[in-house]
Protein backbone atom coordinates (compact mmCIF):
# COMPACT_ATOMS: atom_id res chain seq x y z
CA UNK A 1 0.00 0.00 0.00
CA UNK A 2 1.34 3.42 -0.95
CA UNK A 3 2.55 5.86 1.69
CA UNK A 4 0.49 8.52 -0.13
CA UNK A 5 -2.72 7.03 1.28
CA UNK A 6 -1.48 7.55 4.82
CA UNK A 7 -0.45 11.14 4.12
CA UNK A 8 -4.17 11.88 3.91
CA UNK A 9 -4.86 10.64 7.46
CA UNK A 10 -4.39 12.05 10.96
CA UNK A 11 -1.04 10.20 11.22
CA UNK A 12 0.51 12.86 8.98
CA UNK A 13 -0.54 15.62 11.37
CA UNK A 14 0.92 13.92 14.44
CA UNK A 15 4.61 13.91 13.61
CA UNK A 16 6.88 15.95 15.85
CA UNK A 17 8.29 19.17 14.46
CA UNK A 18 11.81 17.85 15.06
CA UNK A 19 11.44 15.43 12.13
CA UNK A 20 9.34 17.66 9.91
CA UNK A 21 5.89 17.82 11.49
CA UNK A 22 2.99 17.66 9.05
CA UNK A 23 5.46 17.78 6.13
CA UNK A 24 7.29 14.63 7.24
CA UNK A 25 7.90 12.32 4.27
CA UNK A 26 7.02 14.99 1.71
CA UNK A 27 10.54 16.43 1.39
CA UNK A 28 11.83 15.84 -2.14
CA UNK A 29 15.44 16.88 -1.40
CA UNK A 30 18.00 14.21 -2.22
CA UNK A 31 20.70 13.93 0.41
CA UNK A 32 24.40 13.40 -0.22
CA UNK A 33 24.63 9.68 0.45
CA UNK A 34 21.44 8.97 -1.50
CA UNK A 35 22.91 10.86 -4.47
CA UNK A 36 26.03 8.71 -4.21
CA UNK A 37 23.93 5.55 -4.05
CA UNK A 38 21.93 6.54 -7.13
CA UNK A 39 25.03 7.57 -9.05
CA UNK A 40 26.68 4.22 -8.28
CA UNK A 41 23.61 2.32 -9.47
CA UNK A 42 23.47 4.37 -12.69
CA UNK A 43 27.18 3.91 -13.35
CA UNK A 44 26.96 0.14 -12.89
CA UNK A 45 23.96 0.00 -15.23
CA UNK A 46 25.73 2.03 -17.90
CA UNK A 47 29.06 0.22 -17.53
CA UNK A 48 28.13 -3.34 -16.42
CA UNK A 49 31.53 -4.76 -17.37
CA UNK A 50 33.59 -2.20 -15.45
CA UNK A 51 34.55 -2.69 -11.80
CA UNK A 52 33.25 0.06 -9.51
CA UNK A 53 36.04 0.98 -7.11
CA UNK A 54 34.47 2.09 -3.85
CA UNK A 55 36.72 4.53 -2.00
CA UNK A 56 33.83 6.02 -0.06
CA UNK A 57 33.09 3.28 2.44
CA UNK A 58 33.46 4.42 6.04
CA UNK A 59 33.92 1.00 7.57
CA UNK A 60 36.63 -1.68 7.55
CA UNK A 61 36.92 -4.09 4.63
CA UNK A 62 37.84 -7.15 6.72
CA UNK A 63 36.33 -9.30 9.44
CA UNK A 64 37.23 -9.06 13.09
CA UNK A 65 40.31 -10.95 14.29
CA UNK A 66 39.86 -14.73 14.49
CA UNK A 67 40.62 -14.70 18.22
CA UNK A 68 37.79 -12.23 18.87
CA UNK A 69 35.38 -14.29 16.77
CA UNK A 70 36.40 -17.46 18.63
CA UNK A 71 35.89 -15.74 21.98
CA UNK A 72 32.39 -14.68 20.92
CA UNK A 73 31.50 -18.24 19.96
CA UNK A 74 32.84 -19.56 23.26
CA UNK A 75 30.97 -17.02 25.37
CA UNK A 76 27.75 -17.21 23.32
CA UNK A 77 27.53 -20.92 24.18
CA UNK A 78 27.43 -20.22 27.92
CA UNK A 79 23.93 -20.04 29.42
CA UNK A 80 24.99 -17.48 32.04
CA UNK A 81 25.62 -14.94 29.26
CA UNK A 82 22.13 -15.10 27.78
CA UNK A 83 20.39 -12.41 29.85
CA UNK A 84 20.14 -8.64 29.96
CA UNK A 85 23.44 -6.81 30.35
CA UNK A 86 21.88 -3.50 31.45
CA UNK A 87 24.73 -1.03 31.98
CA UNK A 88 27.44 -3.60 31.37
CA UNK A 89 29.71 -6.12 33.01
CA UNK A 90 32.73 -5.43 35.18
CA UNK A 91 34.98 -7.56 32.97
CA UNK A 92 34.51 -5.24 30.00
CA UNK A 93 34.92 -2.05 32.05
CA UNK A 94 38.14 -3.34 33.58
CA UNK A 95 39.46 -4.24 30.12
CA UNK A 96 38.61 -0.71 28.93
CA UNK A 97 40.70 0.75 31.78
CA UNK A 98 43.64 -1.50 30.89
CA UNK A 99 43.27 -0.52 27.23
CA UNK A 100 43.37 3.21 28.03
CA UNK A 101 46.49 2.65 30.13
CA UNK A 102 48.34 0.29 27.77
CA UNK A 103 47.60 2.08 24.49
CA UNK A 104 47.30 5.72 25.53
CA UNK A 105 49.06 5.93 28.88
CA UNK A 106 45.91 7.11 30.66
CA UNK A 107 46.17 6.58 34.40
CA UNK A 108 43.66 6.66 37.23
CA UNK A 109 40.39 5.65 35.54
CA UNK A 110 38.05 3.92 37.99
CA UNK A 111 36.26 1.05 36.21
CA UNK A 112 33.37 1.17 38.68
CA UNK A 113 32.46 4.84 38.28
CA UNK A 114 34.29 6.26 35.27
CA UNK A 115 33.57 3.77 32.46
CA UNK A 116 30.36 2.47 30.90
CA UNK A 117 29.88 0.34 27.81
CA UNK A 118 27.83 1.64 24.90
CA UNK A 119 26.23 -0.13 21.96
CA UNK A 120 28.72 1.63 19.69
CA UNK A 121 29.57 5.33 19.81
CA UNK A 122 26.55 6.55 17.86
CA UNK A 123 23.96 5.75 20.59
CA UNK A 124 26.21 7.37 23.20
CA UNK A 125 26.40 10.55 21.11
CA UNK A 126 22.63 10.43 20.71
CA UNK A 127 22.01 10.08 24.45
CA UNK A 128 24.49 12.57 25.91
CA UNK A 129 22.47 15.69 24.96
CA UNK A 130 19.62 14.35 27.10
CA UNK A 131 21.96 14.68 30.07
CA UNK A 132 22.67 18.37 29.48
CA UNK A 133 20.61 20.19 26.89
CA UNK A 134 17.58 22.29 27.82
CA UNK A 135 15.76 24.47 25.25
CA UNK A 136 18.04 27.33 24.22
CA UNK A 137 21.28 25.65 25.26
CA UNK A 138 24.11 25.40 22.74
CA UNK A 139 26.19 22.51 21.48
CA UNK A 140 29.36 23.48 19.62
CA UNK A 141 30.11 21.19 16.68
CA UNK A 142 32.90 21.05 14.12
CA UNK A 143 32.17 21.03 10.39
CA UNK A 144 32.73 19.03 8.37
CA UNK A 145 31.92 16.32 10.87
CA UNK A 146 29.63 13.67 12.31
CA UNK A 147 26.32 15.38 13.19
CA UNK A 148 24.62 13.04 15.71
CA UNK A 149 25.30 15.07 18.88
CA UNK A 150 24.01 18.17 17.09
CA UNK A 151 20.93 16.43 15.72
CA UNK A 152 19.84 15.37 19.19
CA UNK A 153 20.64 18.80 20.60
CA UNK A 154 18.13 20.23 18.13
CA UNK A 155 15.60 17.52 18.98
CA UNK A 156 15.72 18.78 22.57
CA UNK A 157 15.19 22.42 21.61
CA UNK A 158 18.85 23.35 21.78
CA UNK A 159 20.96 25.17 19.22
CA UNK A 160 24.07 24.13 17.30
CA UNK A 161 26.99 26.45 16.65
CA UNK A 162 29.38 25.24 13.95
CA UNK A 163 33.12 25.86 13.89
CA UNK A 164 34.79 25.22 10.54
CA UNK A 165 37.79 22.91 10.24
CA UNK A 166 40.15 24.69 7.87
CA UNK A 167 43.29 23.49 6.15
CA UNK A 168 45.25 26.54 7.32
CA UNK A 169 44.56 25.55 10.94
CA UNK A 170 45.52 21.87 10.42
CA UNK A 171 41.80 21.06 10.56
CA UNK A 172 41.66 21.89 14.26
CA UNK A 173 38.86 24.20 15.47
CA UNK A 174 39.90 27.75 16.32
CA UNK A 175 38.38 28.06 19.79
CA UNK A 176 39.17 31.78 19.89
CA UNK A 177 36.80 32.29 16.95
CA UNK A 178 33.80 31.21 19.05
CA UNK A 179 31.86 34.35 20.09
CA UNK A 180 31.80 35.04 23.82
CA UNK A 181 28.00 34.90 24.00
CA UNK A 182 27.99 31.45 22.34
CA UNK A 183 30.72 30.12 24.62
CA UNK A 184 28.81 31.34 27.71
CA UNK A 185 25.60 29.58 26.59
CA UNK A 186 27.29 26.38 25.44
CA UNK A 187 26.84 23.15 27.36
CA UNK A 188 28.68 20.73 25.06
CA UNK A 189 31.73 20.84 22.78
CA UNK A 190 32.13 17.98 20.30
CA UNK A 191 35.57 16.96 19.05
CA UNK A 192 36.70 13.98 16.96
CA UNK A 193 40.40 13.12 16.47
CA UNK A 194 41.82 11.51 14.41
CA UNK A 195 39.09 13.22 12.45
CA UNK A 196 36.37 12.07 10.10
CA UNK A 197 36.48 13.20 7.31
CA UNK A 198 39.74 15.17 7.32
CA UNK A 199 42.02 12.51 8.80
CA UNK A 200 43.65 15.23 10.92
CA UNK A 201 45.17 14.40 14.30
CA UNK A 202 45.01 16.49 17.45
CA UNK A 203 48.06 17.41 19.48
CA UNK A 204 48.67 17.30 23.21
CA UNK A 205 48.95 21.10 23.17
CA UNK A 206 45.57 21.45 21.46
CA UNK A 207 43.85 19.18 23.99
CA UNK A 208 45.45 21.20 26.81
CA UNK A 209 43.98 24.34 25.23
CA UNK A 210 40.58 22.63 25.07
CA UNK A 211 40.72 21.80 28.79
CA UNK A 212 41.55 25.40 29.67
CA UNK A 213 38.80 26.76 27.38
CA UNK A 214 36.20 24.32 28.74
CA UNK A 215 37.02 25.27 32.33
CA UNK A 216 36.75 28.97 31.54
CA UNK A 217 33.29 28.66 30.03
CA UNK A 218 31.89 25.70 31.97
CA UNK A 219 31.50 23.49 28.89
CA UNK A 220 31.44 19.68 28.87
CA UNK A 221 33.81 18.19 26.29
CA UNK A 222 32.75 15.10 24.35
CA UNK A 223 35.73 13.64 22.50
CA UNK A 224 34.65 11.02 19.99
CA UNK A 225 37.70 8.80 19.46
CA UNK A 226 36.85 5.77 17.29
CA UNK A 227 40.04 6.18 15.23
CA UNK A 228 42.33 7.11 18.13
CA UNK A 229 44.42 3.91 18.03
CA UNK A 230 44.67 3.82 14.23
CA UNK A 231 47.83 5.89 13.93
CA UNK A 232 51.02 5.46 11.93
CA UNK A 233 54.35 6.98 10.87
CA UNK A 234 55.57 7.30 14.44
CA UNK A 235 52.50 9.08 15.82
CA UNK A 236 51.65 7.58 19.20
CA UNK A 237 47.93 7.14 19.93
CA UNK A 238 46.71 10.15 21.90
CA UNK A 239 43.74 10.23 24.28
CA UNK A 240 42.06 13.42 25.42
CA UNK A 241 42.05 11.82 28.89
CA UNK A 242 45.85 11.75 28.94
CA UNK A 243 45.91 15.55 29.33
CA UNK A 244 45.86 16.83 32.93
CA UNK A 245 42.42 18.16 33.83
CA UNK A 246 40.61 16.46 30.94
CA UNK A 247 38.62 14.23 33.30
CA UNK A 248 37.44 17.36 35.12
CA UNK A 249 35.76 18.72 31.98
CA UNK A 250 34.56 15.80 29.91
CA UNK A 251 34.50 12.28 28.56
CA UNK A 252 35.96 10.30 25.70
CA UNK A 253 34.06 7.83 23.53
CA UNK A 254 35.85 4.76 22.24
CA UNK A 255 34.54 2.17 19.82
CA UNK A 256 35.84 -1.16 18.56
CA UNK A 257 34.13 -0.65 15.20
CA UNK A 258 37.05 0.85 13.30
CA UNK A 259 40.06 -0.14 15.39
CA UNK A 260 39.07 -3.83 15.60
CA UNK A 261 37.02 -4.31 12.39
CA UNK A 262 33.88 -4.74 14.54
CA UNK A 263 31.38 -2.28 13.04
CA UNK A 264 28.41 -4.63 13.15
CA UNK A 265 29.17 -5.85 16.66
CA UNK A 266 28.12 -2.49 18.15
CA UNK A 267 30.35 -2.16 21.18
CA UNK A 268 32.26 0.76 22.67
CA UNK A 269 32.59 2.69 25.91
CA UNK A 270 32.34 6.12 27.50
CA UNK A 271 35.12 7.04 29.94
CA UNK A 272 36.07 10.08 31.97
CA UNK A 273 34.26 12.42 34.32
CA UNK A 274 32.30 10.28 36.81
CA UNK A 275 29.30 12.62 36.93
CA UNK A 276 28.99 12.63 33.15
CA UNK A 277 29.39 8.84 33.08
CA UNK A 278 26.72 8.46 35.77
CA UNK A 279 24.32 10.74 33.89
CA UNK A 280 24.95 8.82 30.67
CA UNK A 281 24.23 5.58 32.55
CA UNK A 282 20.91 6.91 33.84
CA UNK A 283 19.80 7.98 30.36
CA UNK A 284 21.15 4.78 28.80
CA UNK A 285 19.22 2.68 31.31
CA UNK A 286 16.05 4.21 29.87
CA UNK A 287 17.10 3.58 26.27
CA UNK A 288 18.55 0.08 26.07
CA UNK A 289 19.15 -3.07 28.09
CA UNK A 290 22.82 -3.41 27.28
CA UNK A 291 24.86 -5.20 24.66
CA UNK A 292 24.93 -9.02 24.59
CA UNK A 293 27.33 -10.16 27.33
CA UNK A 294 29.17 -12.51 24.95
CA UNK A 295 29.98 -9.53 22.71
CA UNK A 296 31.25 -7.58 25.72
CA UNK A 297 33.53 -10.48 26.68
CA UNK A 298 34.82 -10.87 23.13
CA UNK A 299 35.45 -7.11 23.02
CA UNK A 300 37.33 -7.33 26.34
CA UNK A 301 39.57 -9.93 24.73
CA UNK A 302 40.20 -7.50 21.88
CA UNK A 303 41.00 -4.59 24.18
CA UNK A 304 43.58 -6.74 25.92
CA UNK A 305 45.24 -7.48 22.56
CA UNK A 306 46.00 -4.06 21.02
CA UNK A 307 48.44 -5.65 18.60
CA UNK A 308 45.33 -6.50 16.56
CA UNK A 309 44.78 -2.79 15.94
CA UNK A 310 48.47 -2.21 15.23
CA UNK A 311 48.32 -4.75 12.41
CA UNK A 312 45.22 -3.10 10.96
CA UNK A 313 46.92 0.32 11.14
CA UNK A 314 49.91 -1.05 9.20
CA UNK A 315 47.60 -1.99 6.34
CA UNK A 316 45.93 1.42 6.26
CA UNK A 317 49.30 3.16 6.37
CA UNK A 318 50.52 1.14 3.39
CA UNK A 319 47.39 1.91 1.41
CA UNK A 320 47.60 5.62 2.26
CA UNK A 321 51.19 5.69 0.97
CA UNK A 322 50.12 4.26 -2.39
CA UNK A 323 47.01 6.44 -2.72
CA UNK A 324 48.78 9.68 -1.80
CA UNK A 325 51.67 9.01 -4.20
CA UNK A 326 49.27 8.26 -7.07
CA UNK A 327 47.05 11.31 -6.50
CA UNK A 328 50.03 13.65 -6.24
CA UNK A 329 51.37 12.29 -9.53
CA UNK A 330 48.07 13.36 -11.09
CA UNK A 331 48.33 16.91 -9.76
CA UNK A 332 46.37 16.70 -6.52
CA UNK A 333 47.76 18.05 -3.28
CA UNK A 334 47.33 14.99 -1.09
CA UNK A 335 48.99 14.74 2.31
CA UNK A 336 49.04 11.46 4.15
CA UNK A 337 47.24 11.68 7.49
CA UNK A 338 48.84 10.25 10.61
CA UNK A 339 45.69 8.49 11.70
CA UNK A 340 42.32 7.08 10.54
CA UNK A 341 41.56 5.50 7.19
CA UNK A 342 40.41 8.73 5.53
CA UNK A 343 42.25 10.91 3.02
CA UNK A 344 40.72 14.37 2.59
CA UNK A 345 41.66 16.00 -0.70
CA UNK A 346 40.72 19.33 -2.22
CA UNK A 347 38.64 18.87 -5.37
CA UNK A 348 40.01 20.21 -8.66
CA UNK A 349 38.39 23.25 -10.23
CA UNK A 350 37.90 21.42 -13.49
CA UNK A 351 39.43 19.54 -16.41
CA UNK A 352 41.79 21.35 -18.73
CA UNK A 353 39.85 22.28 -21.85
CA UNK A 354 36.70 20.68 -20.46
CA UNK A 355 34.11 20.77 -17.71
CA UNK A 356 34.27 22.76 -14.50
CA UNK A 357 33.60 21.42 -11.00
CA UNK A 358 31.54 23.83 -8.92
CA UNK A 359 31.79 21.79 -5.72
CA UNK A 360 33.20 18.68 -4.12
CA UNK A 361 29.90 16.98 -4.86
CA UNK A 362 30.17 17.90 -8.54
CA UNK A 363 33.62 16.32 -8.73
CA UNK A 364 32.52 13.27 -6.74
CA UNK A 365 29.60 12.69 -9.11
CA UNK A 366 31.99 12.94 -12.06
CA UNK A 367 34.28 10.33 -10.50
CA UNK A 368 31.41 7.92 -9.95
CA UNK A 369 29.57 8.35 -13.25
CA UNK A 370 32.53 8.80 -15.60
CA UNK A 371 35.33 6.88 -13.87
CA UNK A 372 33.40 4.43 -11.65
CA UNK A 373 35.37 5.55 -8.60
CA UNK A 374 33.22 6.32 -5.56
CA UNK A 375 34.24 8.95 -3.01
CA UNK A 376 32.33 11.13 -0.52
CA UNK A 377 32.11 14.90 -1.12
CA UNK A 378 32.36 17.52 1.63
CA UNK A 379 31.48 21.13 0.88
CA UNK A 380 30.98 22.43 4.45
CA UNK A 381 34.31 24.29 4.58
CA UNK A 382 35.83 24.37 1.11
CA UNK A 383 35.38 21.86 -1.71
CA UNK A 384 36.83 18.48 -0.76
CA UNK A 385 36.33 14.78 -1.37
CA UNK A 386 37.06 12.02 1.10
CA UNK A 387 38.82 8.88 -0.07
CA UNK A 388 38.77 5.86 2.24
CA UNK A 389 41.51 3.24 2.20
CA UNK A 390 39.02 0.58 3.28
CA UNK A 391 38.47 -0.43 -0.35
CA UNK A 392 38.11 -4.14 -1.04
CA UNK A 393 41.50 -5.73 -1.74
CA UNK A 394 42.84 -9.03 -0.49
CA UNK A 395 46.55 -8.55 0.11
CA UNK A 396 49.24 -6.14 -1.06
CA UNK A 397 49.29 -7.30 -4.68
CA UNK A 398 45.57 -6.63 -5.00
CA UNK A 399 45.96 -3.24 -3.28
CA UNK A 400 48.57 -2.25 -5.87
CA UNK A 401 46.26 -3.40 -8.66
CA UNK A 402 43.38 -1.24 -7.37
CA UNK A 403 45.57 1.86 -7.04
CA UNK A 404 47.06 1.22 -10.48
CA UNK A 405 43.59 0.95 -11.96
CA UNK A 406 42.55 4.27 -10.41
CA UNK A 407 45.68 5.88 -11.86
CA UNK A 408 44.87 4.45 -15.29
CA UNK A 409 41.28 5.75 -15.23
CA UNK A 410 42.27 9.26 -14.17
CA UNK A 411 45.30 9.62 -16.42
CA UNK A 412 43.36 10.39 -19.59
CA UNK A 413 42.43 13.88 -18.35
CA UNK A 414 44.41 16.77 -16.89
CA UNK A 415 42.86 18.32 -13.81
CA UNK A 416 43.09 22.03 -13.01
CA UNK A 417 43.49 23.13 -9.38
Amino acid sequence: MSIDKYQETYIQQNFADRIGGANYGKDTAIYKFEKIKRAKAAAKLEHPDTELIDMGVGEPDEMADAGIVAKLAEEAAKPENRGYADNGIAEFKEAAVRYLKNVFGVQGIDPATEVLHSIGSKPALAMLPSCFINPGDVTIMTVPGYPVLGTHTKYLGGEVYNVELKKENDFLPDLSSIPENIARRAKLLYLNYPNNPTGASATYEFFAEVVEWARKYGVVVVHDAPYAALTFDGLKPLSFLSVPGAKDVGVELHSLSKSYNMTGWRIGFVAGNPLVVKAFGDVKDNNDSGQFIAIQKAAAYGLDNPQITEKIAEKYSRRHDMLVEMLNELGFTAEKPKGSFFLYVEAPKGIKGGRRFESGEDFSQYLIREKLISTVPWDDAGHFVRFSVTFIANGEEEERRVISEIRRRLSDVEFEF
